[in-house]
């Protein structure tokens, strides 16, 4: 005789309501996947769990599973002795990511085109005018920044949550190619006369003022491909 799926082998599988919004390792996790996506360690860096929880006044079983969740992404290693690491960076690595963001946040921009308001487009003008004043005055902490929520603004505007979570994920693994690129920034925007490192988000600024879909996605993928040959340089 078949039966359906009855609540009691749900409550056999011992799951339980959920009361806490996050946890201690959600908000471990959440600081270090911020700390790497914006490149503040370098490749090669390494985290001992003692270490961390010391640092965060934890114990260590939230760091260690925060670590091993990252891990999962691909954004660090852990070694047999339970020390994660930073991956190398290498041309190949960063080719391979290039190419993955430029089909991933390429298609986003074409989506953004067709669906963004005014009103966030108003936003991003405002983002990409903190983004230029950064440039001008060699803060690169700030150019950087404004750089990743100037973008993500445009990933959000796609209304593809899935999406943005496949591209958040890459800039994950992105993060040591950013710590290269922050290293030597200062010196990099002395150089930036002709504003060229300004110049693509104004193209596809220019284009999502247009609603150019097509437009968008290949200024965005211009963006990409520009930072890629700057970062390839320095593996």
């Amino acid at each position: 005789m078949l039966t359906s799926p009855s609540k009691n082998r749900v409550d056999s599988a011992g799951l339980r309501a959920v009361k806490k919004r996050s946890t201690t390792q959600d908000l471990v996790y959440e600081q270090l996947r911020d700390a790497l996506i914006a490149g503040m360690f370098e490749a090669g860096h390494g985290f001992t769990v003692a270490a961390l929880a010391d640092q965060f006044g934890t114990s260590h079983m939230p760091v260690r599973e925060a670590l091993r969740r990252l891990a999962a992404e691909n954004a660090l290693s852990i070694g047999t002795s339970g020390t994660a690491m930073v991956p190398l960076t290498s041309a190949a690595g960063l080719d391979h990511l290039g190419q993955a963001r430029c089909i991933l946040e390429g298609t986003a921009a074409r989506l953004a085109a067709e669906l963004i308001s005014d009103e966030a487009v108003k936003k991003l003008k405002a983002t990409a005018a903190i983004h230029v004043e950064a440039l001008r005055d060699g803060a690169s902490g700030q150019m950087l920044a404004s750089n990743r929520a100037f973008h993500f603004a445009i990933y959000e505007a796609a209304g593809n949550p899935v999406m943005v979570n496949l591209i958040e994920n890459l800039w994950l693994q992105y993060g040591p190619y950013v710590r290269l690129l922050s290293d030597r920034m200062t010196d990099l925007l002395r150089s930036d006369i002709g504003g060229q490192y300004s110049k693509h988000h104004v193209d596809v600024l220019s284009a999502l003022c247009r609603r150019d879909s097509q437009a968008a996605e290949q200024a965005l993928i211009a963006d990409i491909k520009a930072t890629q040959a700057l970062v390839c340089k320095f593996c």
